[in-house]
């Protein structure tokens, strides 16, 4: 991946709340290259969502409605409930 653009996603995985930041930048740094190109693009829409949002989706206090989006918030769940196990079988 060009350097630059994964310095432009790590800048806009860091988000205004430390628990976002928590979520979203390991799973940048462990999981996103392994993910597809479609899945990469869904990251990327994702953290065009504002904070509150993501907040309330990642913390599992409602879905977000969106089934791709769940997938991969799941995705992320996943990944800081297991670090790094395989956890994506079945997802």
């Amino acid at each position: 991946m060009d350097e630059m653009i994964r310095k432009r996603l790590h800048w806009h995985s860091r988000r205004g709340m430390w628990e976002l930041d928590l979520l979203l930048l390991p799973f940048l740094e462990q999981r996103f290259d392994a993910l597809s190109e479609q899945d990469k693009a869904l990251y990327v829409e994702l953290l065009a969502e504002e904070d509150q949002d993501l907040f309330v989706w990642l913390m599992k206090r409602d879905p977000c409605g969106n089934e791709d989006y769940q997938r991969l918030i799941d995705m992320v769940i996943a990944n800081a409930e297991h670090g790094e196990r395989d956890q994506f079988k079945g997802l």
